[in-house]
C-alpha cells in the first residue's frame, strides 16, 4: 500500500495570518464606527462645545432633553415619519415586485425605470421635488390652471412633512421592491397552481400563499425602513431649509443633532445626547420588530 508523497516545501500558515486579512476591514471599523460611537457616548456626558474640551456634567444633558420642546418637537416628527412612511415602503414595493415579476416584453425597461430613483442623489431628487412642488413650481401651475389655485406644500407644517414623506417612498421604492423580487422567487409556483385550482382568486392568493411566504421579507423591510426613517435628514432638510420649516416645526431628531452640534459654537455635548437617545430608539424599534415577528410565528 502506498502512501501520498509529502511536497519538498511546505508552506506553514503563521497563526496571525487570519489577522492579517481582516486588518484593514478592523482598522476601518474602529476608526469610522468604534471610536465614534464611544466619542459620542463619553461626550454625552459632558459640556463639551466646536472649540473647547468641555467637562463632566452626568446626566445633565439628558434632563434638558426633558424640558427642550424643539427635542419634543423632533421626536413628534420622527415617530410621525415612520407612521406616514413604513406602511407604504412595506405594502407598495411587494404591489410593485408582483407587477415586474412578469416576463413579459419591456418588462426590463420598467424594472430599471423604478429602481432609478434609488441610484440617484438624495440632493438632485430633493431639488427636483423642490421645483415641483414650490409655490411657482410645475405642479402649483397645473392646478391653478385647472382652477384649484395654488396650495403651500413647502409653506404649511404638515403638507411640509406629508411632501418629505413623499419623496422617501418614491425613492425607496424600487430598493424595496428588489428585495422583494429575490423573495417571490423563491415562492413555490406549485402553491400558487394549487391555490387556483380550488378556485381562490388572485386577492385570494396574494393573501394566503404571497404573504405568508415573504412574511419574513416583510418583517425585514418594516426593520429598515422603520430605521430609516426615525433617522430621516436629507429630505426634511433640503425640502424645509436648515431652520426646519414655518418656525422649526419640522424639525426631526436628526436635524436638531446637526443643527446643535455643529458651528464654531456648536454644543458637541449636547448634541451627543440627542445621537445617544437617538441610537437608542432606533435598537428599541428593531427589537419591537422583532418581538411582533416572532409572536406571529407558529
Amino acid at each position: 500500500m502506498t502512501t501520498p508523497t509529502t511536497p519538498a516545501r511546505v508552506r506553514r500558515q503563521l497563526p496571525t495570518s487570519p489577522w492579517l486579512f481582516a486588518a484593514p476591514g478592523l482598522l476601518v471599523t474602529g476608526a469610522f464606527v468604534l471610536y465614534p460611537f464611544v466619542s459620542t457616548l463619553i461626550n454625552s456626558f459632558t459640556d463639551r462645545r466646536t472649540l473647547l474640551p468641555g467637562r463632566f456634567v452626568g446626566l445633565a444633558n439628558f434632563r434638558e432633553l426633558l424640558h427642550d420642546d424643539m427635542f419634543w418637537t423632533g421626536l413628534r416628527n420622527s415617530t410621525l415619519y415612520i407612521v406616514g412612511v413604513v406602511p407604504a415602503l412595506v405594502v407598495l414595493p411587494l404591489l410593485l415586485a408582483l407587477l415586474v415579476q412578469k416576463n413579459i416584453p419591456g418588462i426590463t425597461f420598467f424594472r430599471a425605470a423604478f429602481y432609478t430613483p434609488v441610484v440617484a442623489s438624495i440632493v438632485v431628487v430633493g431639488l427636483i421635488w423642490v421645483w415641483l412642488l414650490d409655490e411657482r413650481g410645475l405642479i402649483n401651475s397645473l392646478l391653478e390652471s385647472v382652477g384649484i389655485g395654488r396650495v403651500g406644500f413647502l409653506s404649511d407644517q404638515w403638507l411640509l412633512l406629508l411632501s418629505a414623506m413623499t419623496v422617501t417612498v418614491w425613492k425607496g421604492l424600487g430598493y424595496y421592491m428588489i428585495i422583494y423580487l429575490a423573495a417571490l422567487a423563491n415562492v413555490p409556483r406549485e402553491l400558487h397552481e394549487a391555490a387556483a385550482v380550488d378556485g381562490a382568486g388572485p386577492v385570494r392568493r396574494f393573501l394566503s400563499v404571497t404573504v405568508p411566504a415573504v412574511r419574513s421579507t416583510m418583517v425585514l423591510v418594516a426593520a429598515l425602513s422603520s430605521v430609516a426613517a426615525f433617522k430621516v435628514f436629507s429630505e426634511v432638510y433640503l425640502m424645509a431649509g436648515p431652520s426646519g420649516g414655518p418656525a422649526g416645526e419640522d424639525t426631526t431628531l436628526v436635524m436638531l443633532v446637526q443643527r446643535t452640534g455643529t458651528g464654531l459654537t456648536g454644543r458637541v455635548g449636547y448634541a451627543s445626547a440627542l445621537s445617544v437617545v437617538v441610537f437608542a430608539v432606533t435598537v428599541v424599534l428593531m427589537l419591537l420588530v422583532l418581538r411582533a415577528d416572532r409572536r406571529e410565528e407558529p
